[in-house]
């Protein structure tokens, strides 16, 4: 029996398809942090893409395709996922998981620093339409920059471990992982441009909607 509601939520949504189960496998066996989204966070992806229908999609960290299956599988016909992913390896891992899936023809891997690759995408005149954030920490609050700028009316913005393990309102750590999620959360919480919420789900799942212009 579940003795608290992370293992309550656990025991309820946390059931994981034997093809996500493969992808964890291949990223244990391909020597890769096991740090993939939980399967109840993976669960709420879904559903969201589900809810808002995005054309096109931007994923900032691959790691091994386990995020990138979930995101790509509940797009609709018309709809892409761009992933950006720092190391080539990891790209390749995801790759040929999202080709076992059959979801290669919705994924396009963009290799080599985020920002820099946003910022690129940015002048190229690329919009979008959902982001998921979940790479080196540091830099969120510069993600989170960059995604507005590339963000369409109305995007979806959604980042994983906003709560660093609680630590993010624990005064006595400085961690600078943990003091960048803090500007991160603020930053969602108070940047007038969106509206937003952190959900307490596994390490904490903080999403915001970008406002449309009136």
């Amino acid at each position: 029996m579940a003795t608290n509601h992370d293992e309550y939520i656990h025991s309820l949504f946390g059931t994981e398809e034997p093809l996500l189960q493969d992808v964890t496998e291949s990223i244990k066996g391909n020597g890769m942090p096991a740090i993939s989204v939980k399967p109840e966070v993976g669960r709420l992806l879904s559903i969201l893409v589900k809810m808002t229908r995005p054309r096109h999609v931007m994923e900032i960290g691959a790691l091994g395709g386990y995020s990138g299956i979930i995101l790509a599988g509940a797009l609709d016909k018309e709809g892409s996922l761009t992933s950006l992913e720092l190391e080539q390896s990891y790209a390749t891992v995801a790759q040929s998981n999202l080709k076992r899936a059959g979801l290669e023809d919705k994924v396009k891997y963009v290799i080599g620093p985020a920002l820099q690759n946003m910022e690129s995408l940015y002048n190229a005149g690329q919009r979008y339409d959902f982001f998921f954030i979940d790479a080196d920490k540091v830099n969120y609050p510069a993600y989170l920059d960059m995604a507005i700028k590339l963000a369409s009316r109305g995007a979806i913005i959604a980042a994983d471990n906003t709560l660093q393990g609680d630590k993010v309102f624990d005064e006595t750590v400085s961690d600078e992982n943990v003091e960048a999620m803090r500007a991160f959360n603020e930053k969602m919480a108070n940047d007038e441009r969106l509206e937003s919420i952190i959900l307490p789900l596994c390490d904490g799942l903080t999403i915001g909607r970008v406002k449309e212009e009136e």
